[in-house]
């Protein structure tokens, strides 16, 4: 079905004319097969940089005297930066070009990630986390509008779920990584979590070096495509932007059904960092394990919603359809962390966060899919960080409201019913929002 639509807009009618190369399905996969791999390499680094705040905790927390409110700012508050500068940053990767501003933006995090290794005091630790969202700001809204220079509407579901599930797979990865890192406590006079903020930056501030000489602008660019193939590719897109409107960042910015999406988007923040920057500590107060059996349960969640992201995004590809795809894995998970407060045992803990993460991951791909569908051209880029930068600011709101809660109320319990409620509400009004393909 997939490789029919997109020869539907490859070649539309029988009187137009046909490429070289006439259907673009293998070219498609053929990009995918080449540049997702690396952007997920890319987004691993990005989140794991972003989130390894939450296993130094379980050290940091009690090494310098941070309260659950001050860390549930901290890590917060990264998202103000982040909002702050996130529609500039991707206005100018739309003019200058993705391979330089990713680069910059890589470099420049990498660089403040570590220097998390000297935090002392809380207004330090703000500041730091403060830095890292504006040299961040711009990365994953870039990438977004980057793949629709290369993918067609019918493929964005599945390619965008593809690339993100490097989410998941930061927390499969980053758990027990983290947890190994906290164990060279003491090592050359430093502490486990400095380790771990050091050694966790430095691929970034490497990997932006790299793309400097590996990412490819536009299909035309690519000397790794035949002409035939750079061709059929370039065609479907053109066919495919045909359908999306071109408008000015002013015009893209004030469009009513972008900020609709964009308020629906709060609802995965809030819940994304609301569980990764407090799940080392639930499962740390729920199983009393060590830092590094802590990290591998916490791997579990990530594990099974990388899959369920992936199905999810081929499954809503396969029928076109996205708001329902996004309403009913909120509603799972919005269930499963009601369900995770009525046991505090380990593995109670770990199955309901499993089925939580699934629910949340299956979101992902449909939700972009649906966001991208409208507007093509820098109208795009603008649009694409007005969703992530409004959304982001849950990512502040989710890790805040957590520990302000838990700081209150001795439990996570009320502000997961909280998070549950945001969840449920940013599901209905996804059924609000027009589909596109």
């Amino acid at each position: 079905m997939t490789t029919e639509r997109l020869r539907r807009i490859a070649d539309p009618a029988p009187a137009a004319v046909t490429p070289v190369l006439a259907d673009p399905a293998p070219v498609v996969v053929k990009v995918r097969r080449r540049l997702i791999p690396f952007l997920f390499l890319l987004y691993i680094v990005a989140y794991l940089d972003r989130i390894n705040v939450g296993f130094a905790a379980l050290q940091m927390n009690a090494s310098l005297g941070f309260s659950s409110t001050v860390y549930g700012l901290a890590a917060g508050v990264f998202f103000l930066s982040y909002t702050l500068f996130e529609i500039p940053s991707n206005v100018m990767l739309a003019g200058i070009g993705a391979r330089l501003w990713i680069a910059r933006i890589m470099i420049s995090w990498g660089v403040v990630s570590s220097a998390m290794m000297f935090v002392r005091t809380a207004p330090a630790f703000y500041t730091l986390r403060f830095l890292l969202g504006a040299a961040e700001a711009g990365f994953f809204p870039g990438i977004i509008f980057y793949l629709t220079l290369w993918f067609p509407g019918p493929e964005r579901a599945r390619t965008v779920a593809a690339f993100m599930t490097a989410v998941l797979m930061a927390g499969v990865i980053g758990g027990p990584l983290s947890g190994a890192l906290l164990s060279l406590h003491g090592a050359g006079g430093l502490a486990g979590w400095q380790w771990l903020f050091l050694l966790e930056g430095l691929p970034a501030v490497i990997l932006g070096v790299v793309v400097l000489r590996v990412l490819d602008e536009r299909p035309r660019d690519a000397a790794w495509l035949t002409e035939r193939e750079r061709d059929a590719l370039v065609a479907c897109l053109q066919q495919d932007d045909e359908r999306r409107r071109f408008e000015s960042t002013g015009r893209a910015l004030r469009n009513r059904r972008t900020w609709l999406i964009a308020i629906i988007h709060l609802v995965i923040p809030v819940t994304l960092y609301g569980i990764g920057f407090w799940m080392p500590q639930m499962l740390k107060t729920s199983s009393g394990a060590s830092d590094f059996v802590v990290g591998l349960l916490s791997a579990i969640p990530y594990a099974a919603g990388a899959i369920a992201m992936v199905v999810a995004g081929r499954h809503s590809d396969r029928t076109g359809e996205r708001r329902w795809h996004f309403f009913v894995p909120a509603a799972v998970c919005g269930s499963a962390l009601v369900a995770s407060t009525l046991s505090s045992g380990a593995v109670w803990t770990v199955a309901t966060l499993t089925v939580a993460m699934a629910g949340l991951a299956s979101m992902f791909g449909p939700f972009w899919a649906l966001a991208t569908s409208e507007v093509a051209g820098v109208g795009a880029a603008a649009s694409i960080a007005l969703i992530n930068s409004v959304g982001n600011t849950g990512g502040f709101f989710g890790p805040y409201l957590l520990g302000a809660i838990s700081d209150a109320t001795h439990s996570f319990a009320a502000g997961l019913f909280v998070i549950a409620g945001i969840l449920v509400v940013g599901g209905a009004l996804a059924l609000r929002v027009r589909d596109g393909v």
